[in-house]
Formats: C-alpha cells, structure tokens, sequence
C-alpha cells in the first residue's frame, strides 16, 4: 500500500471531529460524512479549536485545515479515501448497515477502521461481504491529543491490514498496541474500568470525597502513569530484584487489598452522589472551560515529555 494522502472519516461527533483535525494537521485531505444537521459548522469549529494545541505540539508543519470535504453521502466520503476512520454510534444495526453502503464504493486497497469502544470485530465483521480490509483502531479521547490507538484483527482479516494501519498510524503521530484477543472493551477501557469501579466504591462507602478520590489520582499515581505502565514501576520499585522480589515482598497485601476491593454498581443513588461530587469539585465550571483545561494539561505534558520519548529513555 502505498502512501496515505486522503482519508474519509464517517461519523463526526466529538471523536470523528478530533481524528479529522489530526488527519488535517498531519497534512491528509479529509472526507467526512455524518447526517447531523449543522455537522460542517460543528467540526469546522473544532478543527479550529483543536488546531492551536497541534500548533503547539509542532505538530501542522505539513498541515492545511481547509483540506476537508463534506458529504451527505457515506459513498462519497470514502470513494477517494486510502484509510477511512469510522466513528458512528456503537449500535451493531447502525454500523452494519454504514458498511453496506460504503463497501462496494471501497478502492480495493483502502483500509476500514473502527473506534468502537465496546462492541467486538467479529461483531462488526458481520456487516461485511468481505472483512478482510476491516480492524478495529479504537483511539482515546481526544483522539488529537492522546497518542494511544488500540488495533485488533482476527483471521478474517488479510495479511499486511494491521501492519499497514500501524505505519499509518504511527504517521499521524499514534502510539498503537496490538490487542491479540477479543474481550469486552479491549485493554485500556477495562483498565480504567477497573480503576473507577474502585473509585467509586470509595466514594459510596464514605472513604473519602470525590474531589479527593480524584486529587488522589492525578497527585499520585497518575503522575507515575504518564510515564509509564505499573509493571513497570513495580519492577522499579523493588530495586536489583526487579518485578520478581516485588511480587514476593508484596504479594500478601495486593491479595488482601484485592479482596476488600469492592463491586458498587451505578444505582440512582450512586450516580446522584457522584454527579453532585463532582458539580461541587468543579466549583461552576462548565463542561468547555474543564475541556479546556484538560487539553492544556495534556498539551503540557507532551511537549515536556517529547524529546525524553525521541530519545528512548
């Protein structure tokens, strides 16, 4: 395959709109469909948005926000397209019925991918005559600014697909991993799942507020996190013995800490109680101005961390 110059994106909510002023940054032409009225007004205002942290990251020098094309046809935003970023809602009916209508419209090189986050590729495979060009890339949010991708083929897919969507990825400035067996919300959603279950069982119990189970997060491990994984830095953290001795010396009490972890569910009861925690962290501030501010941290973040990633260390 050869190199990627035009991708179409179908589906342009918060996620569709993000890989397209990636893509546009990253200098591709973009062709986006999705059938919301006023979607062009909507994703032209977050390219813009968007563009001022990718300016930021040195990361426009070959781009052009202007590069995009609207469609109110799925047909017409991946007939020209090499790589096409599929974001539609997770409903198997819906997506199913998208690639009945864009496949036969497919160059027979081009590569299809999913962002779902919760639905299975042999799920997905179904709506197809032929998946062999179909994968799961499921990205975090915002898909401009982090760099994960989580990538996921079967046997029915055909051989380069995934080595061909790692090098386009990587492209665009994506750091991707390889899911190599099918679970429930592949490995980054369950990770933070099983994170937020025990967050939330510390706020229903009374243990400690949700602003502080929050602050307990981003000044403690979570600074940890960003550089790296916890096998990592548990092996780090027993010294010469590495993860081994670290196992052995703390095995006891991860087995009782993981026995006392709890299973809380999302009652009403919960969700009012975490809702009204959180509307009391966030002192007033809308929804944008907490983006805002998310988006600056992780802004911030990268670039002090890009030359230390360059260099391997």
């Amino acid at each position: 395959m050869g190199e990627i110059e035009r991708a179409g994106v179908l589906g342009a909510g918060v996620i569709g709109a993000s890989w397209t002023a990636l893509f546009l940054a990253a200098g591709l032409e973009v062709d986006v469909y999705d059938p919301m009225e006023g979607a062009e007004r909507k994703v032209r205002d977050y390219v813009l948005r968007a563009w001022s942290a990718l300016e930021d990251l040195g990361m426009t020098e070959k781009g052009d926000p202007d590069r995009v094309r609207f469609h109110s046809e799925p047909s017409a935003a991946v007939v020209d397209a090499q790589f096409v970023q599929e974001n539609v809602p997770e409903r198997l009916e819906i997506k199913h019925a998208l690639y009945a209508d864009i496949e036969p419209y497919l160059a027979p090189e081009a590569i299809v991918a999913s962002s779902a986050s919760g639905l299975m590729v042999s799920e997905m495979q179904k709506g197809w005559r032929d998946p062999a060009r179909f994968l799961l890339g499921h990205p975090f949010n915002p898909p401009h600014l982090i760099p994960l991708v989580e990538l996921l083929v079967n046997e029915r897919t055909a051989d380069g697909v995934l080595e061909a969507a790692e090098t386009f990825y990587a492209g665009v400035g994506k750091v991707t991993i390889r899911v190599n067996r099918e679970v429930p919300a592949h490995v980054s959603n369950r990770l933070q799942a099983a994170l937020w279950r025990e967050a939330i069982n510390l706020v229903a119990l009374g243990v400690a507020s949700v602003e502080d189970v929050d602050k307990a997060i981003w000044a403690g491990p979570g600074l940890r996190w960003s550089a790296m994984g916890p096998h990592m830095l548990f092996h780090l953290a027993a010294g010469p013995g590495g993860l081994g001795a670290f196992c052995e010396r703390y095995g006891d009490s991860f087995h009782r800490w993981w026995d006392d972890l709890g299973s809380p569910r999302l009652t009403p009861e919960v969700i009012r109680q975490l809702a009204d925690g959180v509307a009391e962290a966030a002192g007033g501030a809308d929804v944008a101005a907490a983006s805002q501010e998310r988006d600056a941290f992780i802004v911030a973040t990268l670039k002090a961390t890009a030359d230390l990633r360059r260099q391997g260390t």
